[in-house]
């Protein structure tokens, strides 16, 4: 379900169920996060390479695998503080504690879940063919997988409300535009390694302090944010317009929204 493979002081990191667009288990979850913490004690990692096998980066959280595991979930959100990271928080923002350069390379579908880990990344390259969304309005719930801090670094506010209210898959071009993606790519491995090449020739101390210096200056409080996130979607889980929007993604005939809870 996820490999890990070096070349060099190049670490590539890959989502490998290409049969089910590389969608998210729990099991994935927590290789991710282990991932992350083996990256993160490696002293010779120069940078790190994000992709999925096959023709898609991944379509997200795999629902069905999930709820089948009823303590997945609940292991997925458990935080011991607010302002912690939970799992699913730790596999998006985790790659930004990484003190090297991190780079997405996006094929095909990456939505939901998969768009927040890419959203991790320092870089983000997408094919021309790639489309990109985060989905979690269509259900009626918040993004709660620590985009909250990253976005304002990423995107204007105004577009990053419309890409998180809408939910609607935004192609290549948009997404570069928006300033969602780096760069669009013909060809993903022969751009990654030219930025590779580059990224390598600097000195990996000045990487890791201009990492650091810049998410100090572009990031907001990360605590309270991923607090905000944690609450606002636990709170949505016990609303009765959840259950409605849940309906209406599900159903051709749609249910009315009650009025809305006081915010």
């Amino acid at each position: 379900m996820l490999t890990l493979e070096y070349h060099g002081d190049v670490a590539w990191l890959t989502l490998n169920r290409p049969e089910k667009q590389n969608a998210l288990t729990f099991e994935m979850f927590v290789a991710i996060d282990q991932a992350i913490k083996k990256l993160k004690k490696n002293r010779q990692l120069k940078a790190v390479v994000l992709q999925g096998a096959g023709d898609n980066f991944c379509s997200g959280l795999d629902v069905k695998s999930v709820m089948k595991q009823p303590s997945a979930i609940l292991r997925l959100l458990f935080k011991w503080l607010p302002g912690n990271a939970n799992l699913a928080q730790r596999v998006c923002i985790g790659w930004r504690t990484l003190p090297v350069p991190v780079i997405a390379l996006i094929d095909g579908n990456c939505f939901g879940g998969g768009m927040h880990i890419a959203l991790g990344a320092d870089y983000r390259i997408a094919s021309s063919r790639a489309k990109l969304a985060i989905m979690e309005s269509r259900w009626g719930l918040c993004p709660d997988m620590g985009s909250g801090p990253l976005l304002p670094s990423t995107m204007p506010y105004d577009k990053a409300l419309m890409l998180t209210y809408l939910g609607t898959p935004i192609d290549a071009q948009e997404a570069l535009h928006v300033g969602l993606v780096s760069m669009v790519s013909k060809d993903l491995h022969y751009d990654c390694d030219k930025l590779l090449s580059q990224l390598l020739t600097r000195s990996p101390d000045a990487l890791a302090a201009i990492k650091k210096v810049n998410q100090a200056a572009y990031q907001q409080n990360r605590r309270a944010t991923l607090a905000k996130e944690t609450f606002s979607q636990i709170r949505l889980l016990l609303s009765k317009n959840t259950r409605i929007a849940m309906h209406n993604a599900t159903n051709e005939e749609h249910k009315p929204y009650q009025q809305r809870a006081k915010w």
